[in-house]
């Protein structure tokens, strides 16, 4: 049994994926409060806009926490498809879930179905992100705890659609963000914990990428496009502002004239 380390790096990487798991949630709430406001193709672009958001935010968190995994006796490599393949899906069912609340008629019924949606895409992230995992020796994993973190991802996901249906102020946004940040890590810590690794010591390379080859740059890559893209949200006009200034225009231009 290979002895796992799960902060070879100490508190930087468990603090770091927390940071980019709230900074996504964060950013996919305010861009799914947009999209609640508004109608049209314009909703459509603003849950995209989320669902990248988040898919990429909770992405990062995984592989940021990943870099400072490490098991005594084998080194570890990252299948490059596998992983990529990882962070489509979880845009993809995240956004499935976004898109089920959104436009959903029985409020209830819309959040159960996109909170399990979310859920399961949050999770099957974390389990394709595993499955990239290269290394001499076998991974298993604890049933469960295997469940647990399964649980605990729909909850999560669950909380953070309610949170986008029922909250507007940007102060609870941001609540609502590190309560779902530190579910999404609680989720990915629960399902490391269930991963146990049986070391067959062996002189063959591993295929993939090493992490500092791939998944840091990219990594890197996607944290910028959260910043980005959390700059372009917090500098758009809300729709309501927008209106309102138009009414305000048009007496000034009438006592003018």
């Amino acid at each position: 049994m290979g002895h796992m380390d799960h902060a070879a790096f100490g508190w930087l990487t468990p603090v770091l994926s927390y940071a980019m798991a709230c900074t996504g949630s964060a950013l996919g709430l305010r861009c799914t409060v947009r999209a609640l406001d508004a109608t049209g193709r314009s909703r459509r672009n603003w849950l995209l806009t989320a669902a990248s958001a988040i898919g990429t935010g909770i992405w990062t968190m995984h592989f940021v926490a990943m870099l400072g995994f490490g098991v005594t006796g084998t080194e570890i490599r990252y299948d490059v498809p596998w992983t990529i393949f990882s962070l489509l899906v979880a845009m993809a069912v995240v956004g499935a879930g976004l898109f089920a609340v959104a436009y959903g008629r029985d409020r209830r019924r819309a959040l159960v179905l996109g909170g399990l949606t979310a859920g399961f895409g949050i999770v099957s992230m974390h389990y394709l992100g595993m499955a990239a995992l290269r290394l001499h020796g076998r991974v298993r994993y604890d049933p469960a705890l295997v469940v647990l973190s399964v649980v605990i991802g729909v909850i999560a996901a669950t909380a953070a659609l309610w949170a986008a249906l029922s909250i507007r102020s940007p102060a609870a946004v941001a609540v609502a963000s590190l309560v779902m940040g530190g579910a999404v890590s609680s989720m990915h810590y629960t399902g490391m914990a269930a991963v146990s690794v049986r070391v067959s010591p062996s002189g063959d390379a591993l295929s993939g990428a090493t992490a500092m080859q791939f998944i840091f740059p990219l990594a890197v890559g996607l944290g910028s496009y959260l910043f980005l893209t959390a700059a372009f949200v917090a500098l758009s006009p809300m729709p309501g502002r927008t209106e309102a200034s138009v009414p305000a225009r048009r007496p000034a231009e009438g006592v003018a004239r």
